[in-house]
């Protein structure tokens, strides 16, 4: 499946599309709201891993519906060294069906899902990973990438 393309602004307002990125490997995720715990420990983990990452040529992309403003706090608390985008209409976040219902603390809402896609040098979703664990994913997605690689 080809990912859908797409332009959202980053945590310094900078617009940043999909398809600046063709040709290499990217690892988009989508989570829930910035600096909370999972959020946090998420970011932190591609924050860790970024070099990695980047070496195999990959890039790393997160989304949620927070603002700009909220991205650019939670990139400079945590030295995010990736971008962060702003997506507050949810377009990207339903067109990659990351958006969906949701529980917590006994109540039902609708809301981002924890969800990660790499995406090949061609532009086509090549794995998905609809559960995500926060404080592995990272170290998760580069053995993945290493394999999907591999077999490219």
């Amino acid at each position: 499946m080809i990912a859908p393309d797409f332009s959202l602004s980053d945590q310094h307002n900078q617009p940043h599309s999909l398809s600046d990125d063709r040709g290499k490997w990217v690892v988009l995720y989508f989570y829930p709201k910035d600096d909370t715990p999972g959020c946090t420990k998420e970011a932190c983990s591609f924050r860790d891993y970024f070099t990695r990452l980047q070496e195999k040529g990959a890039a790393v992309l997160g989304i949620s519906k927070d603002s700009v403003a909220s991205h650019q706090k939670f990139a400079e608390k945590y030295h995010l060294n990736f971008p962060i985008l702003s997506d507050p209409e949810t377009g990207v976040i339903k067109a990659y069906t990351a958006w969906g219902p949701k529980r917590f603390m006994g109540k039902e809402f609708t809301g981002t899902l924890r969800k990660t896609f790499i995406i090949n040098p061609a532009g086509e979703i090549v794995k998905e990973y609809p559960q995500v664990t926060p404080d592995k994913h990272a170290e998760e997605i580069l053995h993945d990438l290493e394999t999907l690689m591999a077999t490219a």
